[in-house]
């Protein structure tokens, strides 16, 4: 267990009770893990712990601590400074108070805890695939035992303070009876961190356009379950809603004039994200599901009868292809770019007379002309330092060609990841069986047992595993009903992502049933429209009255 390191004097004591803190914790975590839901709080002595997604590790006592309205917040540390810390510290603070009568002059309260220092040791704030996002929340009362009357997070990165912020939060509960926020089972201890880097939730935004604000609601959600990847699947072949500033008229490919992003939207959407420690990646999906392209290029179609795969035979296609990844650089910092590459027909390329003849004089099937694209896609994103991601069907029908930093992406069906992973190139899981959330009658505990290393046991094979990924396709999702259908069962697999494997097997299922439906109803608390965990459908209503922490 590494601790992150504290060089200031003023921390000493600090240091001091984490060693202790930690001995506790190793007997504890040495127990049988069936006794972890007797660290809880806020509720009965035997209720389960209602964090989400559960922390590594954690030890708790039996206090109830008050917490000041007015709390304030003490920064050290090279990133103590920063924006991103700062804005989150207000943005929490308004969820933990977000009851009018804590807004009113307090009455002579003697809160318990008054102060939240936050200690960050970098100031570096660039978020890429496995930057550090661990963290250590104490929380102690001032007592004959201690002289620590505050709350402290401590992290390697802003980001790991932010994924310890949303932890603090969720100890936090509104009191009506006192008209107080209350800090159940004190004094905590969590020392936490990621079980993957790679965490993510696709949306799709080319079946049915989301305007910006559902997309920041989205992200903003996402935090609350520590996801840090949105996959912003933002064109297909229905449309094109992106400006493209080197090709104009691609976004002529949208539904309307008025559901497009420009590129100030794109940015924006990307700042917003980074704000909340979650990367946005893109994707273009080629040479298939390509058709919208046409509406403002039309020779990108390889006939007007016979719209996609994107036509291989023109210099003009990769011209525009490079183009629109040229572009998209300038917005998209996050070193993985999805190219896409599934579900690619070639009758259109072996059927029409120029592109056929095309073939014939390279001495290409379709088959090899599929893998051509690909390969020329790939060496375009490589060009602008980009990690290439592609759908499992390339890895699936020409592995050997694939450029080594390929990440393949599974989602067709089990044993695809260990199948890659065993030739060297990594995997992030998306299995359509289990976290396709427009499937509705996937239940949520298919989604939380589901397991993104499958059956891989070599632990340098398990590394390549980046994680994986929620995929919420927006064929019958749109700003009326895609959060309801990304939520709750989206944190079920949120927790697979981030807490250790024996955290959800050593569990039954009627322990994890209880504090997802208290994580969906803190979403709901929170603006999050998410449906009732038990309904057959995802994304129903209610079958009838009742609490929403039993529905």
């Amino acid at each position: 267990m590494n601790f992150p390191s504290l060089s200031n004097p003023n921390h000493l004591l600090l240091t001091a009770f984490l060693l202790l803190s930690h001995l506790l914790l190793t007997t504890s975590r040495n127990l049988d893990l069936k006794h972890l839901r007797q660290l809880n709080y806020g509720l009965a002595g035997d209720s389960p712990t209602y964090i989400w997604p559960l922390p590594s590790q954690y030890t708790s006592g039996n206090q109830t601590l008050t917490v000041d309205p007015n709390l304030t917040l003490i920064t050290s540390g090279n990133g103590g400074g920063s924006l991103i810390v700062s804005e989150a510290f207000d943005r929490y603070k308004r969820i933990i108070f977000e009851h009018a009568s804590l807004k009113l002059p307090s009455s002579g309260v003697d809160y318990d805890l008054k102060k939240l220092s936050i200690l960050v040791h970098s100031d570096n704030e660039e978020l890429q695939l496995g930057v550090d996002e661990s963290y250590a929340l104490l929380v102690a009362a001032s007592d004959v035992h201690s002289v620590i009357g505050e709350i402290t997070i401590e992290a390697n990165s802003v980001y790991g303070a932010l994924h310890g912020l949303e932890t603090l939060s969720q100890l936090c509960a509104f009191d009506y009876g006192t008209k107080t926020v209350k800090l159940y089972n004190a004094p905590w201890y969590v020392q936490d961190k990621p079980r993957f880097e790679y965490r993510g939730l696709l949306l799709d935004t080319s079946r049915h356009y989301l305007p910006i604000e559902i997309i920041k609601q989205v992200i903003e959600s996402m935090s609350y379950a520590k996801l840090n990847v949105l996959h912003w699947h933002i064109i297909d072949e229905e449309s094109f809603p992106l400006e493209v500033p080197s090709f104009p008229n691609l976004w002529n490919g949208a539904y309307t004039k008025w559901e497009r992003y420009t590129i100030d939207d794109a940015s924006e959407i990307v700042d917003f994200a980074k704000k909340r420690g979650i990367n946005v990646m893109a994707e273009v999906d080629v040479p298939g599901h390509a058709e919208s392209w046409g509406t403002g290029y039309p020779d990108l179609w390889p006939s007007p009868s016979c719209r996609e795969p994107l036509d291989v035979s023109k210099n003009f296609t990769f011209d525009l292809v490079s183009g629109i990844l040229s572009d998209m650089k300038k917005i998209f910092p996050f070193g993985l770019f999805h190219l896409g590459g599934d579900e690619v027909n070639t009758d259109c390329w072996t059927s029409t007379p120029h592109v056929k003849q095309w073939l014939q004089d390279h001495n290409m099937t379709g088959k090899d002309a599929y893998k051509y694209f690909v390969l020329q896609a790939q060496e375009i994103a490589i060009s602008l330092n980009w990690i290439p991601v592609n759908w499992e069907e390339t890895f699936n029908n020409f592995p050997e060609s694939l450029n080594p930093k390929t990440v393949v992406h599974n989602w067709l069906g089990s044993g695809v990841c260990p199948k890659a992973v065993a030739k060297g190139f990594r995997c992030i899981y998306s299995n359509q069986g289990f976290w396709y959330l427009d499937h509705l009658d996937v239940p949520w505990d298919e989604v939380y047992y589901a397991e993104p290393l499958e059956d891989i046991t070599d632990a340098s094979q398990q590394k390549l595993v980046l994680g994986g990924e929620v995929c919420m396709w927006g064929e019958t999702a749109d700003a009326s009903d895609v959060q309801q259908t990304i939520w709750p069962r989206a944190a079920a697999a949120a927790e697979r992502l981030w807490s250790p494997q024996e955290s959800g097997s050593s569990h039954n299922s009627t322990t994890v049933l209880l504090r997802l439906e208290y994580f969906r109803c803190l979403l709901t608390r929170r603006g999050v429209p998410a449906a009732p965990v038990r309904n057959f459908y995802a994304r129903r209503p209610p079958t009838g009255p009742g609490s929403c922490y039993s529905q």
